[in-house]
C-alpha cells in the first residue's frame, strides 16, 4: 500500500464523508498525446485506482464515480466496446486489491443495459466484497441523474395508485428513498476534473448542498497529490445549507 497522503490538520479534521468525481477529460489527454481514445481510458483507470487507494487510506467512506453515462452509448460502437472489455479487465484485476483494502463495491445505473458478461462481473465482485466495512465505492455506469429521478417518480406514483402511499405523504424523503443512491448519503463534495463547469446530469438531487470543486487537470493527470489539494479546499469551505 503507497504511503499515506499529505494533508493538513485541518483538512484531516473536515474529511467529507462522501465524494462523488466527474472524470472527465480521457479523451483529450489521449488526442493530447497523438494517442488513441481507448488508451486515454486506460489511463483513466489508473487514475481511479489511485483515487480510490487514497480515499480508502483516508478514512473517506463513500466515493462515488462516474464511470460511464446514459449518454456515453452514443459514443462509437468499438469505443463502447472497447470500454466494457476494459471494465472486465478491471473488475478481475482490481477486486483482489479491493478486498485487500477493505472496499465494498455498489453499482447506480441502469445496469440492465450493460452487456451479460459485464453484468456478471459486477455480481461477481458485488459478492466478493460484499463483507467489507471501509470505503464504499460507488460506481455511476450507465448512469444518468434525469432518468433516476423519472424512475423514482414512477415508482412512487405505482405505489400511490395501488394505496400504499399518500399522496400528502410524498416528501423529499420519499423520493430519495426511491433513487438508486438510497443506500448513499448524499455527496459532501463533487470534483469535475478538466476544467468544464457543467454537472453532466450527475447526481442532481443528491448534490444540492455539496461542495463543488473543479480542476483544469485532466482525469488521466489526477492522482493523489491533485485529491489532496481538492480535499484542503473543501476544508476551507464553510458550509451553511441555507442559513447564516
Amino acid at each position: 500500500m503507497s504511503s499515506a497522503p499529505h494533508l493538513s490538520q485541518e483538512a484531516k479534521a473536515s474529511l467529507p464523508r462522501h465524494v462523488a468525481v466527474i472524470m472527465d477529460g480521457n479523451g483529450r489527454w489521449a488526442r493530447q498525446r497523438g494517442l488513441p481514445r481507448i488508451e486515454g481510458h486506460r489511463q483513466g483507470a489508473e487514475s481511479a485506482r489511485a483515487i480510490i487507494r487514497t480515499a480508502g487510506e483516508l478514512g473517506i467512506k463513500f466515493l462515488t464515480l462516474y464511470a460511464f453515462s446514459a449518454e456515453n452509448w452514443n459514443r462509437p460502437k468499438d469505443e463502447v466496446d472497447a470500454l466494457m472489455r476494459y471494465l472486465i479487465h478491471y473488475l478481475k484485476s482490481e477486486t483482489p486489491e479491493l478486498n485487500k483494502n477493505n472496499v465494498r463495491l455498489e453499482i447506480i445505473g441502469q445496469v440492465w443495459r450493460l452487456p451479460e458478461n459485464v453484468q456478471e462481473h459486477l455480481k461477481k465482485s458485488i459478492a466478493v466484497l460484499s463483507k467489507n466495512t471501509g470505503l464504499t465505492l460507488v460506481m455511476a455506469l450507465s448512469y444518468g441523474s434525469r432518468i433516476e429521478i423519472v424512475e423514482a417518480v414512477r415508482s412512487i406514483a405505482d405505489k400511490v395508485k395501488r394505496g400504499k402511499i399518500e399522496p400528502a405523504d410524498v416528501n423529499e424523503q420519499t423520493i430519495a428513498d426511491h433513487l438508486w443512491t438510497r443506500n448513499v448519503p448524499d455527496p459532501d463534495l463533487l470534483i469535475r476534473t478538466s476544467g468544464e463547469m457543467r454537472l453532466s446530469n450527475f447526481l442532481l438531487w443528491q448534490i444540492s448542498y455539496a461542495e463543488l470543486v473543479i480542476t483544469p487537470t485532466l482525469w488521466p493527470d489526477f492522482r493523489k497529490p491533485q485529491f489532496c489539494a481538492a480535499l484542503e479546499e473543501y476544508a476551507l469551505r464553510h458550509r451553511r445549507f441555507g442559513g447564516v
